[in-house]
């Protein structure tokens, strides 16, 4: 039996540093302005998005964190790096976005009881200036947006707080020409409800590449029929992928080929079957070949 080792020539990961680093610093500033007009108001809407965007802050500050530990070399106790702490991450980002609805939540239902006079003028400039920094630092992720999970996190949660801050924006106006001061508990429900379905989608991605899962967007019979598709290949089994970062992707698997392939036509198969499955966004490959007309060795194949 032969062995092919990974791969390594693929597309470098997005290093989005500055991204994440400009946004921290735009983000805490306004959650500072926000969270301190928020108080000094009593408006539970600003306060309540302050608190979504420190989150959000959070995230940004452990995402970058997680790209930092990215570019730490393998050693003998951490033989992948430190690369699945990227995936880690965006996993405690959701919980702890979780956590934040529920706070929300229950202020907001309390408000909703016993409303208090706020002014709309206040509250709609504030958020308006929300709408700014988090649209800002929103397309500041665009490019990379589609190739890694933490920075698609970041600019799904830049753009929902965008949208908040423009229904904070109405809201204060209707308070300052109606005095329906019940108008800032709603908004905060809304807030909880928003972060809750932007988060959701987080979670399940995150929970499931931090239990080894098949990544979203690769899919395990198309693997199956690309190797079958090579001429000499009888069979694929003992097929695992999973993430090694939001960005890298591993396979194993047991290749069986015909019985009169020679050596030099097995490195061949194992060359294109690389070549092929890093289209397929698996970046580290390592197969097992095996003749149909021997045993596998594995009790379960």
């Amino acid at each position: 039996m032969s062995h092919a080792h990974d791969h390594d020539h693929h597309d470098s990961p997005p290093n989005p540093t500055t991204a994440f680093t400009v946004g921290i610093l735009l983000n805490f500033i306004f959650v500072v302005i926000e969270a301190g007009v928020g108080f000094l108001i009593h408006s539970l809407s600003l306060i309540s998005d302050a608190g979504h965007n420190l989150a959000d802050v959070g995230a940004l500050a452990l995402s970058l964190l997680a790209f930092r530990l990215l570019k730490v070399k393998s050693n003998e106790h951490f033989t992948y790096g430190y690369r699945k702490t990227s995936v880690l991450v965006a996993l405690f980002n959701a919980v702890i976005l979780l956590v934040s609805v529920g706070g929300i939540t229950f202020e907001a239902i309390r408000r909703l009881l016993h409303p208090e006079p706020l002014p709309g003028i206040s509250i709609a400039i504030v958020a308006g200036i929300g709408i700014l920094v988090n649209s800002v630092t929103a397309m500041l992720f665009l490019r990379d947006k589609d190739r890694d999970l933490n920075v698609k996190s970041a600019y799904l949660h830049l753009l929902s707080d965008a949208a908040v801050s423009a229904a904070i924006v109405i809201g204060g106006g209707v308070i300052f020409y109606t005095h329906w001061f019940w108008v800032d508990s709603v908004l905060g429900i809304l807030i909880a409800a928003t972060i809750l379905i932007s988060t959701w989608g987080l979670l399940k991605d995150s929970l499931r590449l931090s239990l080894d899962g098949v990544p979203e967007n690769i899919r395990l019979e198309d693997i199956k029929a690309t190797s079958l598709n090579l001429a000499g290949v009888k069979d694929i089994h003992h097929i695992h992928i999973w993430a090694i970062s939001t960005t890298e992707n591993a396979l194993t698997a047991h290749l069986v080929l015909t019985e009169d392939t020679s050596p030099e036509q097995e490195q061949k198969i194992k060359h294109e079957l690389r070549h092929l499955l890093e289209h397929k966004n698996i970046h580290h490959v390592t197969l097992e070949t095996e003749r149909e007309n021997e045993p596998c060795e594995t009790v379960v194949c």
